[in-house]
Order: C-alpha cells, then sequence, then structure tokens
C-alpha cells in the first residue's frame, strides 16, 4: 500500500514538473520581443511549482531542495564553496571584458536591463531588491525547473536547458552584438549556479551565490564604468 501510495506521488509529482517547467518556457519564449515583460513571471511559475512538488512527493526536509537548517553542512561539501565564489570573478571578467570590446555600451545595456526592477539609487532597497530577486530566481531555476528535471533526465542535459531558458528571460532590446554577449555570459552564470545547487543540493547555497556575483558585479560597474 506504500509502494503503491509513493508510486501515485511520483506520478503526480512528475506531471507537475513538466507542467511547470512547461509554462516557464512559454513565458521565457515571449522573449522573441524583447521589450516583452511578461517572461519575469516564469520566477513566480517556477516558485509556485516547486513548493507544488514538494508537497505532493511528501519530500522530506533533509531531501528539500530548500533547507535552512544544514547550511554549514552543505557549505562544507566537496567543491561548493570554490564552484560558490566563481560567480564573482567571472562578473568581475563579464564587466571589464564586456566595456574592453563594447566600451559604454555593454554598461549602459545591463543598468538598462536591469533598471526598471532594482533601484540604483536607493541603496537599502537595492539589497533588499537582491536579496528576493536572487532567492526567487534560484528557488525557481534551481530548486524547481533544474533540480526537479534532473530526477527525471541526466543532470547536464537538465542544466543547460535550465540555464538558456533562464538567459532567455534576460534578453532586452540594443546592440546585437551587445546582447548576445550579455546573454552568453547570463547562461554560463546559470550552469554555475547549477553545479553549486548540484553538489549542495540547496538552493540556499546557489542564492547565496548569486547574490554575492550580482553585488560585486554592481560595485565594479558603478566603481570603475559608470
Amino acid at each position: 500500500m506504500k509502494n503503491q501510495q509513493a508510486m501515485e506521488n511520483n506520478k503526480k509529482s512528475t506531471v507537475l514538473t513538466m507542467t511547470g517547467v512547461a509554462i516557464m518556457v512559454v513565458l521565457a519564449a515571449t522573449k522573441i520581443v524583447p521589450s516583452s515583460n511578461i517572461a519575469g513571471y516564469s520566477v513566480f511559475v517556477g516558485i509556485a511549482f516547486f513548493f507544488l512538488v514538494e508537497i505532493v512527493s511528501k519530500t522530506p526536509n533533509a531531501k528539500s531542495g530548500l533547507r535552512f537548517n544544514t547550511i554549514v553542512e552543505d557549505m562544507k561539501k566537496p567543491g561548493v564553496t570554490a564552484w560558490a565564489l566563481v560567480p564573482c570573478f567571472s562578473g568581475i571578467a563579464t564587466i571589464i571584458v564586456g566595456n574592453l570590446i563594447f566600451s559604454g555600451e555593454f554598461a549602459d545595456h545591463v543598468l538598462g536591463r536591469t533598471s526598471s526592477f532594482l533601484s540604483f539609487d536607493k541603496t537599502i532597497l537595492l539589497i533588499i531588491q537582491f536579496i528576493l530577486g536572487g532567492f526567487g530566481e534560484e528557488i525557481a531555476f534551481r530548486g524547481f525547473f533544474f533540480g526537479k528535471t534532473s530526477k527525471l533526465f541526466p543532470a547536464w542535459i537538465c542544466a543547460v536547458v535550465s540555464s538558456i531558458i533562464f538567459a532567455a528571460g534576460h534578453i532586452a532590446t540594443g546592440n546585437i552584438g551587445v546582447v548576445i554577449f550579455d546573454i552568453s555570459n547570463v547562461f554560463i552564470d546559470s550552469l554555475i549556479f547549477s553545479v553549486v545547487y548540484w553538489k549542495s543540493g540547496n538552493c540556499v547555497i546557489s542564492t547565496f551565490s548569486h547574490i554575492l556575483g550580482n553585488v560585486i558585479s554592481c560595485i565594479v560597474l558603478f566603481s570603475f564604468f559608470k
């Protein structure tokens, strides 16, 4: 009886996972019109389906993709800390190389892409936005999209696909070369966050990595290029 119930829960979880992923993909696809803002709702969809799947599958806390009580232990897992710090360096490299290649146009593009949801002139509010934004994206794209699909398909395929969708959601209008460079780096960072999540099993850790990378990039951008 218990085995039958577990199988039924797994089937429901699979259906929910694929449904949530499909909706996120469709929303991200609206970025075929770069000025569209609908793609941003994919984060809310991912968050909602993450908790739905966890509830339906009756995921025990020790195996949840979102754990606050094991942060220290998860950070100590092999390679987690090293990988979590990589976005700090990749963010700096992206800003420097982007501005060497495209001059100030790259900095303007990044600010233009993010200014609609980040308050660069209000430090406290900006910090809150970094935290909430990073946390939401990590639950949606690492905890749900990558984490749940990697139980159904090879992890590397899930990492690549989820990163393509994540990057697509960041497309903005502008010089095609700048846009491609920007989105390529968003894709790479997403792959790094996926590795952090895969190694730690906890999107709280990938959130730390995500926020730290964004903050360092922002500091470098405003300190040296604006």
